[in-house]
């Protein structure tokens, strides 16, 4: 084993931060060489990972995400842990390029020993989920992390996909904008585990309590899974004086406890394990088909016949298929 990956692995052991963030940047990387020496890292700090919560959270924008984290996480170092935020910034569709506004928005966790924000590019992914999300859990738990919150963009494809890589999913909501009422985020609403109404304050508290109250109505109509706990709904603000962090935390606690003792837990993240191996299957055959100048050539002609209308998109996806046993892709 390369002896500057060992020394590499045992400085994020011992929650270097530089050489965490320089791990991050590896695995976010698309070029093959660094792919290559991301997995031989992850080979060697896979067996201290594991051990962490996984927490997803999300809402439409507005709702208060980056603001509700450095409350929430201010609250959970309090009680003792040690926090790591993954914050998906969306990309530009024509540039590339993405905000990553997300740690300037984290005034008091960015100063905190205890915590580590890194945002990430969502890049071309859709539904605002970065590609190296799964990988860089598994960083931050090797790095001492036992809190991971993974915020993405928006409401939409992402919250499935999202589902995919933590243990628990919050959704925040606002009140008077009556998202407890909108069909859309029905299917948002049945990955949550955890529904708050945010900026519970104020002039806004009546409209929060009676959003909450919408809510808890709306959870209870949605079919029963006997998979699932059941869904919790709480104010919150982390305007000052903030309240509701302590109520979420321990109904967090509470979830993970009752997921342990059902066996729910263990069986969700073998479940994750086969969906990330899936995607995995997906992505690098779709990284070696487009390095394949032949298979590439082809695929292109095709898109081309697509795009001119002589041939329909399925009958082409279908005869590429076909011709796959053409090529042996290096």
């Amino acid at each position: 084993m390369d002896h500057e990956l060992q020394m590499w692995a045992e400085a994020i052991r011992t929650g270097d931060r530089g050489s965490l963030a320089r791990a991050i940047t590896l695995v976010e990387s698309s070029l093959s060489t660094d792919q290559e020496r991301a997995d031989a890292l992850l080979s060697i700090l896979l067996p201290f990972t594991g051990s962490s919560r996984r927490i997803g959270i999300t809402g439409i924008p507005g709702v208060g995400k980056s603001t509700f984290i450095d409350c929430f996480g201010m609250k959970l170092i309090e009680k003792g842990h040690r926090v790591a935020v993954l914050a998906i910034d969306p990309s530009s569709s024509l540039s590339g390029g993405s905000i990553l506004g997300d740690k300037t928005r984290m005034d008091q966790l960015v100063a905190r020993t205890e915590a580590y924000v890194r945002p990430s590019p969502s890049g071309n992914i859709p539904g605002g989920v970065a590609r190296a999300t799964k990988e860089n859990i598994l960083l931050c738990e090797a790095a001492g992390f036992d809190i991971l919150l993974v915020e993405t963009v928006g409401v939409g494809q992402g919250e499935t996909m999202l589902a995919d890589l933590v243990d628990c999913f919050i959704l925040l909501l606002m009140p008077g904008t009556g998202d407890e009422l909108q069909g859309i985020k029905r299917g948002i609403m049945e990955h949550a585990d955890l529904l708050v109404v945010h900026k519970a304050d104020g002039n806004a508290l009546p409209s929060a309590r009676e959003a909450a109250a919408r809510l808890l109505h709306v959870a209870r109509l949605m079919p029963d899974d006997p998979e699932s706990n059941q869904q919790s709904v709480l104010l919150c603000s982390s305007a000052p004086p903030d309240m509701g962090h302590d109520e979420i935390i321990q109904s967090i606690d509470q979830f993970f406890e009752n997921s342990q003792a059902s066996g729910r837990l263990h069986r969700n993240r073998s479940r994750q394990e086969v969906e990330a191996f899936r995607r995995d299957v997906y992505e690098q055959w779709t990284i070696k088909m487009n390095r394949h100048t032949p298979l590439r050539n082809l695929m292109e002609q095709m898109e081309h016949d697509v795009l001119e209308g002589r041939i329909s998109s399925f009958r082409a996806a279908r005869l590429l298929v076909d011709r796959l046993s053409e090529f042996r892709p290096g």
